[in-house]
């Protein structure tokens, strides 16, 4: 028997920032008719916010190392404000959306992020097995659309903030075991560049191999590789289809019009 169609769409920051392009990007989420799952970033809001309250914030290889006070701060913006947001937006298009974090209902458990050479504080890294599939299945059925903040917990009593791409990734990959999934990683880019000033140096498909070699050649963008790291590990587990495209193209991505960069292994 064939699987049900299944939608795995992870944005990212900058859509979260600009009202404007995030409703006209949730319309077309809306109008998506397969079932489908939202997991979103936090944008600027969160470091906005710890500025206003005098709380450092420090970046490390692009993550945010949360102390504290930075998780009580992100807790806020990501599993408060910015998902309710999003969930209220999509009610008002009829897309009768719920929101989560993984400690809702046991759906994310994550592992404290283990310090190596740098201490990351209440980070957390998830894996395909700590996601509570029956429980999300079920909201599925119900037809209700998962949105997923990127704040999840350890079943000690700990929230922990964890990185989105990683969030969608599992998801898409747990999930993968009874429905058909696409997982779609969507940006502020057309997909992988192998110039990040050029657009038409465009990578259409990227396996492990082209990945390893403009690797070497160092022609990815730094951000774009914890994306990667995770888009590769949904195509290795079982996820059917993964694409890295520009939150723009969605809807033609929907008509099979094949933008941004599938990843193949």
């Amino acid at each position: 028997m064939d699987k049900q169609k299944l939608y795995v769409i992870k944005i990212g920051g900058s859509l979260i920032d600009n009202e404007k392009d995030l409703m006209n990007f949730l319309e077309e989420f809306a109008s998506i008719k397969a079932l489908k799952i939202l997991v979103h970033g936090g944008g600027k809001l969160a470091s906005d916010l710890a500025e206003k309250l005098n709380i450092p914030q420090q970046m490390t290889d692009g993550r945010r190392v949360t102390d504290q006070k930075t998780l009580d701060v992100v807790t806020m913006v990501y599993a408060g404000k910015v998902n309710k947001n999003i969930v209220a937006k999509l009610q008002n298009l009829n897309c009768n959306a719920i929101g989560f974090s993984g400690a809702d209902g046991n759906l994310i458990k994550a592992e404290k992020r283990v310090v190596s050479n740098i201490d990351y504080g209440f980070v957390g890294d998830v894996v395909s097995k700590s996601v509570n599939v029956d429980l999300l299945q079920k909201f599925l059925e119900l037809q209700l659309v998962p949105v997923f903040s990127a704040i999840t917990h350890n079943k000690k009593g700990n929230l922990l903030n964890t990185n989105a791409d990683s969030v969608a990734s599992v998801l898409a990959q747990a999930l993968s075991q009874n429905y058909d999934v696409e997982l779609l990683y969507c940006f502020d880019k057309d997909g992988v560049l192998e110039n990040v000033e050029n657009p038409d140096s465009l990578v259409k498909n990227l396996n492990s191999k082209k990945y390893e070699q403009l690797r070497s050649e160092n022609k990815l963008n730094e951000g774009i590789l914890p994306k990667l790291k995770n888009a590769f590990t949904a195509k290795e587990n079982n996820v059917n289809k993964v694409v890295l495209l520009n939150e723009t193209k969605l809807q033609n991505q929907l008509n099979h019009q094949n933008e941004g960069t599938e990843i193949d292994i």
